[in-house]
């Protein structure tokens, strides 16, 4: 992104102390989405809102990032990572969208879903199943988590914060930063935003599967529990 963009202010994210931005969860102050979005865009990780859980996220060309969210986390590569994208036709890029396919994925976006689709050439290696070439993708029923997707113009790579040994979500900010903040870059408050992490639904077979039950209601999508 041009520097242009963004108004100056003080900004040193490496001195790993995360900064805590307060953002209006349905009308998002455009400011700060710029300032938490150079972050992102510099190299940072931060926890951010979406509309199941929070969730830890980062840039999509940065290694270096993807690798410090693993690490914290504690996923191997066989994890499937999320990208956050804008819209249907920005997942067109990352994965194969059939009509079918397309047609299922409007009934359920943006909401609380992630969809396991083939991937393109256009997703980092590192980003898909080192074995099925798959990518989990979603589009985010969240003001916020939209508003930074737009100020940098291409997908977040995500994955629910939901730190090894813990039963559930971290789910508010204040205990978030408090936890990671030596760990994080950014942590963004817009309220509470729940327990449960999406959906998945696997899309890459002659028919949808459950894969996990989240907060997205399958049965909306014609796909039930075994």
């Amino acid at each position: 992104m041009s520097e242009g963009l963004y108004p100056p202010f003080a900004l040193d994210f490496r001195t790993h102390v995360a900064q805590l931005f307060s953002i209006h969860p349905r009308n998002p102050q455009v400011r700060l989405l710029r300032q938490a979005a150079h972050i992102l865009d510099e190299g940072g990780i931060g926890a951010i809102p979406t509309d199941s859980s929070y969730a830890l996220a980062c840039h999509l060309d940065d290694k270096h990032a993807v690798d410090r969210i693993r690490q914290l986390r504690r996923l191997d590569e066989r994890h499937l990572m999320t990208l956050l994208c804008r819209d249907l036709s920005e997942i067109a890029n990352y994965a194969q969208v059939d009509n079918a396919t397309y047609r299922l994925l409007r009934q359920a976006t943006p909401g609380p879903f992630t969809f396991i689709l083939q991937a393109t050439r256009e997703v980092p290696r590192r980003l898909s199943h080192p074995s099925r070439k798959t990518i989990g993708i979603r589009v985010p029923d969240h003001a916020v988590a939209l508003g930074l997707l737009a100020q940098l113009a291409q997908p977040l790579i995500a994955t629910t914060l939901q730190l090894p040994g813990d039963l559930v979500p971290m789910t508010e900010a204040g205990d978030i930063r408090t936890r990671l903040q030596h760990e994080l870059d950014l942590v963004i408050d817009s309220g509470s935003c729940g327990l449960q992490p999406t959906t998945v639904v696997d899309l890459t077979g002659p028919s949808a599967v459950l894969v996990r039950q989240g907060s997205g209601n399958p049965a909306a999508l014609g796909v039930q529990a075994d």
